[in-house]
């Protein structure tokens, strides 16, 4: 079988570890940076937003969002996410990855900057733009999903395929904790130069009118980082899997593939000519054979995990302030409020998302993907049984430490397993012609637990309470695990393993590769 193998696939899934590696995770990896800052940094404006745009004469509490406007600036860059998500894992299969990776990026940075501008100054019409401009924002932001895993997958060898593929993904760990010293850098300047009165003092002066320039610095900021990656995404080759085995030009892959790996590779264009028989489409009874359970597998998974995750990211404002770690708002000003939800979010992902994430990187290739996924899952739903029963308990001044280490832990498990690892596999399991389309599909199952969990979570708080709801992602955690279990283990497998694409390389179809 060796023999039958392409060299040039050969030559990256044996080479030994190289800058270009590095290269290739930093340029990968600063779109995800600059992913998760744009998704997660709108949660330390809302409150501001509130305070600026809904501001109530003579009420005793601070101006919030209406819960429909809430839900909206919350997660209308998740329903962007999920359109781009399907949209460009179909055309980076269609087009090739290197081609639509520039378009995603270009619109991250466009939408980015647009986010922070507004048509007019009533309220409606600064919300209608921000929700615009973030929903096309999100299309950009999920594009990134399944070109960036292709791209790192289709690189790596494969003896650290899963760390690399992992390395790209922990990058959103340095993205939230950029957003989060971002919003305290700006907030704490402002505040310096700008000092105001506490809500209850005067309700009026609380709200410096400088204060609408915070929020728009702070989503603007995320421009910057894919901005500077743009040059970098254009100038790296497409990927040889995808010349050779979607494109079928062997003389292309062999060519772009001696320059990064620095040798001499053969172009074996009459092996490729001699593949039959593994061209099956997405909606066909092969593929529904041989890799339904799988996708089934990747997109519960995923969906399952981003239900939980996201509710705990994008409201952990608001869990703060319900066990009182964040003061009332009313005792604080506006600035000093965007600050302190910010600092909180910061000491989060220092201590346990960034962590979490780089636990996976250093152990995936060893553990493997399945174990760690169902540690993550397991502990994630013992962490949020232990949060939700006693909930009372963690509410009482005393214990309010407590709350936020176990909380913290819950984040840690979460990228200390299924957070990194449904990333990974659909970008490794899937045939070369339908691994963007299919990383899509998995990523878009996700962000619509996402959207679940962010429009959810909200009207669940209110409606049954922070317990109950805290209970209900319990329960979400657990089947997360269980569908676990459909999902292939793929360490130390070449790509043409996991996905069947080894047993045609004589046109003839062998067991020796079954997943």
């Amino acid at each position: 079988m060796a023999n039958d193998h392409l060299q040039v696939l050969n030559a990256l899934d044996v080479a030994k570890t190289q800058w270009y590696h590095f290269t290739a995770i930093v340029i990968a990896g600063m779109g995800f940076f600059t992913d998760a800052y744009d998704l997660f940094c709108i949660s330390m404006v809302t409150k501001l937003l509130g305070r600026i745009y809904y501001h109530k004469e003579g009420a005793a509490t601070p101006g919030t969002l209406p819960d429909n406007v809430a839900s909206a600036v919350n997660g209308v860059a998740l329903c962007g996410t999920l359109a781009g998500q399907l949209f460009f894992g179909w055309l980076g299969d269609k087009m090739g990855r290197k081609r639509v990776y520039g378009m995603t990026l270009m619109l991250m940075v466009i939408c980015s900057v647009a986010s922070g501008l507004s048509f007019g100054h009533e309220a409606k019409s600064v919300m209608a733009t921000l929700c615009f401009f973030r929903f096309w924002l999100g299309f950009g932001i999920g594009g990134d999903y399944p070109l960036s895993a292709t791209i790192m997958s289709e690189y790596a060898n494969k003896k650290t395929r899963g760390a690399f593929i992992a390395a790209v993904f922990a990058m959103q760990g340095f993205g939230i904790l950029a957003g989060g010293m971002v919003a305290i850098i700006v907030s704490a300047a402002f505040k310096a130069n700008y000092p105001a009165p506490t809500y209850e003092m005067n309700a009026n002066l609380s709200t410096v009118p400088e204060a609408d320039y915070v929020w728009r610095i702070i989503l603007m900021f995320g421009a910057l980082p894919a901005g500077l990656t743009y040059y970098w995404r254009m100038k790296m080759p497409e990927t040889a899997r995808y010349t050779a085995l979607v494109a079928k030009d062997a003389k292309q892959a062999a060519a772009d593939m001696s320059k990064v790996l620095q040798v001499d590779l053969e172009a074996e264009q009459e092996k490729i000519e001699q593949k039959k028989g593994n061209e099956f489409g997405l909606f066909t009874k092969q593929f529904l054979l041989r890799h339904g359970l799988h996708l089934l597998g990747t997109t519960t998974t995923w969906f399952f995990l981003d239900i939980a995750y996201y509710s705990q990211n994008l409201f952990q404002k608001d869990i703060f302030s319900a066990i009182g770690w964040i003061p009332k708002a009313k005792t604080m000003n506006a600035l000093e409020e965007v600050y302190r939800i910010a600092r909180a979010q910061t000491l989060i992902a220092l201590c346990s998302t960034v962590p979490g994430y780089w636990f996976t990187v250093a152990l995936i290739d060893k553990m493997g993907r399945f174990k760690i996924q169902l540690m993550g899952f397991f502990f994630m739903t013992v962490f949020m049984f232990a949060l939700a029963i006693p909930y009372h308990h963690w509410t009482l001044p005393d214990n309010r430490i407590g709350f936020v280490v176990m909380y913290s832990f819950t984040f840690f498990f979460a990228n200390f397993g299924p957070n990194a690892t449904t990333f990974v596999v659909p970008a490794e399991i899937f045939p070369a012609r339908l691994r963007s389309t299919c990383h899509g599909i998995s990523a878009a199952s996700g962000k619509a637990g996402a959207i679940i969990g962010a429009f959810g979570f909200l009207y669940a708080t209110k409606g049954i309470g922070v317990k109950n709801a805290l209970i209900i992602l319990g329960v979400i955690n657990l089947l997360g695990l269980l569908f676990t279990f459909l999902v292939p283990e793929s360490k130390g497998k070449s790509l043409e393993e996991m996905s069947g694409e080894a047993e045609y390389e004589n046109g003839t179809e062998t067991q020796s590769g079954q997943p």
